[in-house]
């Protein structure tokens, strides 16, 4: 480890590389269910996960002030010479953790290094003389401006000195820090919860989860991630011989769904298992629609049917079009208001949620 990332305290650095499943085992199932029934029942994603991605922001801001005063106790030049070799060490392989902090000194996040720098190590000494020029022109107007900036931190038994270039090397260091994690834990969690989401709400609906290549009785059945020639789907149902539904889902917001729909617009109208034809019917389920949208229009035209998480009802909806492409009746149908909201949490209580964390996905044939 190079001797800036020694002084990141090892605790935080966890949560730096944890991936959904270690995500899920630090916040428990029994929050994830809670999360879910919520989905279920019209609320934000965003809103019940905000807290979480909350306190690891913070956590992990914190870890980044301890590193920049451990390394002013150890070396009076620490920020100064920060720059320098942090850009020196983003030339060499890394693991992900020391490279997010070493991009978080200079600014970056990932993102921005593919952008900014497109992705080449080259470009970094030119990079990082103009971001310590702009730092240095900022220190300078801050003086003049607001007067000089004098004192010491006391961290633990240490007394830190501090002055202008401390404090804007860390706020820049903690501003690039809180974005990265934000991008990170939305991906994360959109994923995650994409596939919890769905696979607790077609166990609900009355179908069984299995996995593609191990089913015995198509019928009633579903499985998640399934990859087939044409592309990805994030579920598919089937039914009954020959009849089937392929699920598309998505925190996609009221700006751009129409990406869900040419995604999914895309996939095969029928295939193939055993001797046996499946005609797969379509349904997308995304956060909201906006108001002058085409994408149920859209979708219409490619005999699929669009789904808003935001509907309070909208598992009701799903089990109307079930009924409506492929004859399925489910239980939910015969429900209404609080017998409909107390029937999903006494279902979801029941449910596996670390089998769907575990499910394998099924990998593309290779040629």
């Amino acid at each position: 480890m190079d001797k800036i990332n020694q002084h990141f305290p090892g605790k935080a650095r966890e949560l730096l590389v944890s991936n959904g499943k270690e995500l899920i085992a630090q916040i428990g199932l029994d929050i994830v269910r809670n999360i879910v029934l919520d989905v279920l029942c019209g609320k934000n994603l965003r809103d019940s996960t905000e807290l979480l991605t909350r306190k690891r922001i913070a956590t992990l801001n914190a870890a980044a002030l301890v590193m920049m005063l451990r390394g002013s106790k150890k070396d009076k030049d620490f920020i100064e010479k920060l720059p320098d070799i942090s850009a020196s060490e983003l030339k060499k392989r890394l693991q992900k953790a020391d490279r997010w902090i070493l991009e978080w000194n200079l600014g970056l996040t990932d993102k921005a290094y593919q952008n900014v720098l497109r992705d080449n190590p080259k470009n970094l000494d030119d990079y990082k003389s103009k971001f310590v020029g702009i730092l240095r022109e900022v220190v300078s107007e801050s003086k003049k401006e607001y007067g000089n900036l004098a004192g010491q931190i006391k961290l633990g038994g240490d007394l830190i000195d501090i002055d202008w270039d401390t404090i804007l090397q860390i706020m820049t260091s903690i501003g690039a820090q809180t974005l990265a994690i934000r991008g990170s834990e939305k991906s994360t969690y959109g994923k995650l919860y994409e596939r919890l989401i769905l696979g607790a709400l077609l166990e609900i609906l009355g179908f069984k989860l299995v996995e593609k290549n191990n089913i015995s009785n198509p019928k009633k059945v579903f499985w998640l991630s399934s990859r087939e020639e044409k592309r990805e789907s994030d579920a598919t149902l089937l039914f009954e011989a020959g009849k089937g539904v392929r699920f598309d889902i998505g925190f996609i917001g009221r700006g751009n769904p129409e990406i869900s729909l040419d995604k999914v617009s895309r996939f095969e109208r029928e295939i193939t298992l055993g001797k046996t034809k499946w005609f797969m019917a379509t349904i997308i389920v995304v956060d909201r629609i906006g108001q002058n949208s085409r994408i149920e229009a859209l979708a219409k035209r490619i005999g699929g049917d669009i789904v808003q998480m935001s509907g309070a009802y909208w598992p009701f909806r799903v089990a109307g079009i079930l009924r409506a492409r492929t004859g399925y009746k489910s239980d939910l149908l015969r429900l209404k208001d609080k017998a409909f909201f107390n029937h999903l949490k006494k279902k979801i209580s029941k449910i596996d949620f670390q089998k769907i964390i575990n499910y394998p996905s099924v990998q593309p044939t290779r040629p």
